[in-house]
């Protein structure tokens, strides 16, 4: 039993450091979008471009999104698995409280990330309305020029 036990903390052990793994990829990845998000709210680019970027941004994070939910529902089957295998296990213990701090840290960074991409929807459409304003107060402008231009045409006839 003794070394039955053994082995089946061992392979949760293996088991744990592939997800340790796997959860450092998705931290990467998260750091990876962050840096993606600052610099598509750096970028001043037209509406139009920036619309695009941003929906793909959106896709984009959503997808990692999904993706880091179902690394921690994983990491949370992965800590139950533990607790039922080796309740007396010291080591487990340990690794469990390790492994619910990242799966913590993944929460956190998830609704981080959920954040930002609701903040980038907003000034999105900030930037859209600016736009529009921006569209009509050119139409508006030219249209007095050309009163000014037909006028300025009349006094000189």
């Amino acid at each position: 039993d003794r070394d039955t036990d053994k082995k089946r903390i061992e392979e949760l052990l293996e088991e744990n450091m592939v997800l340790e793994i796997a959860q450092k990829q998705s931290m990467n990845e998260s750091a990876h979008l962050g840096w993606e998000l600052e610099q598509l709210s750096k970028s001043t680019d037209l509406a139009d471009t920036r619309k695009s970027f941003v929906f793909e941004l959106n896709e984009c994070a959503s997808s990692r999104i999904l993706k880091l939910e179902k690394d921690n529902q994983s990491l949370q089957n992965t800590i139950q698995e533990l607790r039922d295998a080796s309740l007396n296990s010291r080591e487990s213990s340990l690794k469990f409280v390790e492994l619910e701090k990242e799966n913590q840290q993944l929460s956190k960074k998830i609704e981080k990330l959920q954040n930002q991409i609701e903040k980038e929807k907003q000034s999105n459409q900030d930037l859209e309305t600016l736009s529009e304003e921006l569209i009509k107060d050119k139409e508006q402008l030219q249209v007095v020029m050309e009163t000014l231009k037909a006028d300025k045409d009349r006094q000189v006839q």
